[in-house]
């Protein structure tokens, strides 16, 4: 079978159509990452007793696929009684599985920060909370911009995995123009494209970030 040129321009509309859904989840699991890797880190400072339960916490999740989560939640969780809507169970897996990454990002960023700052915030009777506030976490944010950013990308490029569980997004209405056409090479190139250029969006937006945290690259 050639492929069509004029069929692949034809049922662009048709895949965009899951684009709302890829770019809500994308940003929605981008967020609930950061929060709950940002958490991970925190418990795993707060006393030697969590430290290494949430060690364990975060090795287990980025030790096991992402696919193999969101099954779990949407195919086994229901056998214990426990039924959780398509969309929220892709932003869930997705955030649940990146955040294990993202607590890693935060703690290589505040390992770099000055002891001494935290030392100084302490002698000047700033809290825990106080310091990490205002004091360690802004130094850290130029840190972590450049991994946090590439981290939102691959959490994009993820947003497939959610159509094997109906989500309808960018490659759901896809692989839906080619059950109905029983044409897949036009649709899957079109899709690819369409997250391609998405991808370059968002490359160019973390790169504005990261110029406005001043976060410079070391010319070769």
């Amino acid at each position: 079978m050639n492929f069509d040129l004029a069929f692949a321009l034809r049922i662009i509309p048709q895949v965009l159509d899951g684009i709302g859904n890829t770019l809500l989840v994308a940003i929605l699991s981008f967020i609930g990452a950061l929060t709950l890797g940002f958490v991970w880190e925190m418990l795993r400072r707060s006393s030697s007793v969590v430290r290494p339960v949430v060690q364990f916490i975060v090795d287990a999740i980025r030790s096991t696929p992402a696919l193999v989560q969101i099954y779990f939640l949407f195919f086994v969780l229901p056998y214990y009684g426990v039924t959780l809507p398509a969309l929220f169970v892709g932003v869930f897996g997705l955030s649940f599985y990146y955040s294990g990454y993202m607590a890693e990002v935060f703690k290589a960023g505040i390992d770099a920060v000055p002891v001494g700052q935290s030392e100084g915030a302490k002698s000047l009777g700033l809290n825990w909370l106080d310091t990490i506030a205002f004091v360690i976490a802004p130094q850290m944010l130029r840190n972590v911009a450049a991994p946090l950013g590439a981290y939102s990308i691959a959490i994009l490029k993820s947003t497939p995995y959610l159509s094997v569980i109906a989500v309808p997004e960018m490659l759901g209405s896809a692989m839906d123009v080619a059950s109905d056409t029983y044409r897949y090479a036009e649709p899957m190139l079109v899709a690819g494209i369409l997250f391609l250029a998405l991808a370059l969006v968002a490359v160019a937006l973390v790169a504005r970030v990261e110029r406005l945290l001043g976060v410079t690259v070391a010319q070769q």
